[in-house]
């Protein structure tokens, strides 16, 4: 395993973040393809003995069922110290007003009740998991300065945002003398690369590290066009992100098959590869519900697509419309 820095901060973190938000009770949320604690801990210690010390969850993930699984099985498997803990706040976890969002309320609140599913007294970076228009920037900003110097989480980071309110979240910040983000959590991969026309400058200008989720684009660059699959067939936020541009979406998976095929590699590596080869990112985001995922992201990193097989991958794309906020 490969390490380095997040963003410009002391903290090591594996090169590859394994994504949990497959780990979950099924009857919880709305995820039926997670996968249950019994079924989830054999990942979470194949990543570990990979040398993955990067877990990433949400207090929305399975009706917060993915934080309890995730800390258990890191307590049972690893010393605390040992790995970096990040976790999200936004989404509704329960009905009625506060019941999500990003106001001081919201944000203290459901801090405390992710570690106390994550069994732990610190997160090491905590993440607003969307941007909040009906927040004050101010108010999400302070409440979160002061999260860090409760000793309650260590580092903040964002998610999906438009860059202009990314940069007036940090602008805030730092006026005021509070905490900036480190991170951004991002949707980027072979059939998604809106990110590189504003964000990823930002975040490189900026040493701000790089998380892209969805680095597969929900399997789909992980497998034959019209080959589906069970989390496929349920994924209803899933089957709004790739719809826009089928036809060019299309060349680019046949070029990751032809491309897998001809280096004699799994379409994962291929795909991976390729996200690890932008200098803006940091760590891809893994979703794993075989081992053989896991394998086929640590064996991505060793893997050096030369500048025709870059080209190749590319030349399809067509701008998408920007999904995913």
């Amino acid at each position: 395993m490969k390490y380095t820095r997040l963003g410009r901060t002391g903290l090591e973190v594996s090169t590859l973040c394994l994504g949990c938000m497959s780990y979950g009770e099924p009857l919880r949320g709305t995820h039926p393809w997670t996968l249950d604690e019994q079924r989830a801990r054999p990942f979470i210690r194949q990543a570990l003995e990979h040398g993955i010390n990067f877990f990433d969850t949400a207090n929305v993930y399975s009706d917060g069922t993915s934080e309890e699984i995730v800390g258990r099985a890191l307590a049972a498997y690893a010393r605390r110290e040992d790995v970096v803990i990040a976790t999200k706040v936004h989404g509704r976890m329960r009905p009625g007003p506060n019941g999500a969002g990003l106001s001081r309320k919201s944000i203290l609140h459901e801090l405390d009740n992710s570690l106390t599913r994550l069994g732990t007294d610190y997160i090491d970076l905590y993440q607003i998991h969307r941007h909040d228009p009906h927040t004050p920037v101010e108010e999400t900003m302070e409440a979160l300065h002061d999260a860090v110097k409760s000793g309650k989480v260590r580092y903040i980071g964002a998610s999906s945002m438009y860059a202009w309110q990314f940069q007036r979240m940090q602008f805030t910040a730092e006026r005021n003398g509070w905490t900036r983000f480190v991170s951004m959590q991002n949707h980027l991969n072979l059939l998604y690369r809106e990110e590189e026309r504003e964000m990823l400058p930002l975040c490189t200008a900026e040493g701000i590290a790089v998380l892209p989720w969805s680095p597969l684009a929900r399997g789909r660059l992980a497998r034959e066009w019209d080959a589906s699959s069970s989390r496929a067939d349920s994924d209803v936020f899933g089957g709004t992100l790739y719809n826009a541009a089928r036809d060019t979406d299309r060349q680019i998976v046949e070029t990751v098959g032809q491309i897998a095929e001809s280096r004699e590699v799994p379409r994962a590596q291929v795909a991976l590869a390729w996200l690890l080869a932008k200098p803006a990112v940091t760590a891809p985001i893994v979703g794993a519900t075989r081992l053989e995922h896991i394998e086929d992201a640590a064996a991505a990193l060793e893997l050096q697509l030369t500048d025709d097989e870059l080209r190749r991958l590319e030349a399809p794309y067509v701008p998408h419309p920007v999904l995913g906020f």
